[in-house]
């Protein structure tokens, strides 16, 4: 079965739309501040809809003989749902991939089940206050938005930077990271980390000497979150808790002792 879901953002004179080659109204017009979370989420949708049992999907990307990603040394792993965007982020596919197809394709991100998951609210729904507690969900989906929104090249620190700027943006995309919260994330000496955000396109620096450091995102898609500023903040700071970082056990080889 064919899974693979394609939208395109276009700039029109009304404003931008979103295109769906699998929907019967293919065009649906979106406000300017929301139009990459708004093509996330149509693609979500359509991967609830169209759901599959574990041992009936494929990689498509074999299907397509590879095209999406450069030669490696063929299919392997299990059959993720890839979310993969163009240069220009106006295009975004998500697809069935195996594991070693995903990893070598650029602009690419694993989306976790738990984000598919058929009880979560519909777009349209009212959104309803997070409990307490809910940090690890709302840290896992700006992980997974970043790493398509991001290089693929971008270093470990330059992503923990993102997040946290992203978590505690305010609703203009203005954060602030007092000195000593960089220097607990021994990042206050880090420019270059800075810069890779700068480069990617992702946030604009005005002072890199400023204490605090204040930042402005231009990445819409990650502003658009809810439900509060107090409960996203809760967010940032369980992803700095050494607790959250938990590393499953990797079990013996086979044959080795």
């Amino acid at each position: 079965m064919r899974r693979i879901w394609t939208v395109e953002l276009r700039p029109q004179a009304g404003g931008p739309a979103l295109v769906c080659p699998s929907c019967t109204a293919q065009t649906f017009p979106l406000q300017a501040s929301s139009t990459r979370s708004a093509a996330l989420s149509h693609l979500a949708c359509h991967a609830r809809v169209d759901a599959l049992p574990p041992h009936l999907r494929s990689c498509q990307c074999r299907l397509r003989g590879c095209v999406w990603h450069p030669r490696h040394r063929g299919c392997a792993g299990r059959v993720l749902l890839a979310l993969t965007r163009d240069r220009s982020g106006r295009t975004w596919r998500l697809a069935d991939a195996c594991a070693a197809c995903a990893a070598a394709t650029s602009h690419t991100a694993v989306v976790p089940d738990t984000l598919l998951s058929p009880h979560r609210p519909a777009a349209s729904a009212p959104v309803r206050p997070r409990v307490h507690g809910d940090e690890p969900h709302r840290v896992r989906e700006m992980l997974t938005h970043l790493a398509s929104a991001l290089g693929c090249v971008t270093s470990p620190a330059a992503r923990l930077l993102a997040l946290q700027c992203a978590l505690r943006a305010d609703t203009h995309g203005c954060a602030r990271l007092p000195a000593g919260l960089l220097r607990g994330m021994r990042l206050n000496r880090h420019t270059e980390a800075w810069q890779e955000l700068v480069q990617d396109g992702w946030l604009d620096l005005p002072d890199p000497r400023a204490a605090p450091l204040q930042v402005r995102l231009l990445d819409d898609a990650a502003l658009n979150q809810g439900p509060g500023r107090s409960a996203r903040r809760r967010a940032a700071h369980w992803a700095l808790q050494p607790t959250s970082l938990i590393v499953p056990e990797v079990p013996p080889r086979c044959g080795k002792r």
